[in-house]
C-alpha cells in the first residue's frame, strides 16, 4: 500500500480497547489499514494514515472508536475537488488551508 499520511500527529482518532469485542469491523471498513486485531482486541497501528472518514466509528458495534470525521485534510482535499477550489483543511470559513 502506498503511504497516505496527511499530517503527522493531528488525527482525532481514538480507540477504547477495553470496549472492543474483537469483531474486526474496523479492519474491514478502514480504507487505509489503520487497525489490526490482536489477542481479541483492535489496536491502532497506523494512526497517521487515518483520513478521518468515520467509517470505523460508524460501524463499531461497541462504540469503542471515536473520530471527528470531516475535519481532516482528506475532507478538505475532497471538498476542493468537488467544488473545483483549492484544498482547504479547515473548511471554507476557517482560513486554514494545506
Amino acid at each position: 500500500m502506498r503511504e497516505m499520511i496527511y499530517l503527522k500527529n493531528v488525527v482525532t482518532l481514538q480507540l477504547d480497547a477495553d470496549k472492543c469485542n474483537g469483531c474486526r469491523m474496523c479492519v474491514k471498513v478502514c480504507p487505509h489499514e489503520v487497525f489490526e486485531v490482536s489477542k481479541g482486541r483492535a489496536k491502532i497501528i497506523r494512526k497517521d494514515y487515518c483520513m478521518e472518514c468515520g467509517a470505523c466509528a460508524l460501524n463499531c458495534p461497541e462504540d469503542a472508536i471515536e473520530v471527528r470525521s470531516g475535519v481532516g485534510c482528506a475532507a478538505g482535499i475532497l471538498s476542493g475537488m468537488l467544488n473545483n477550489t483549492e484544498a482547504c483543511c479547515g473548511g471554507p470559513d476557517s482560513g486554514a488551508c494545506c
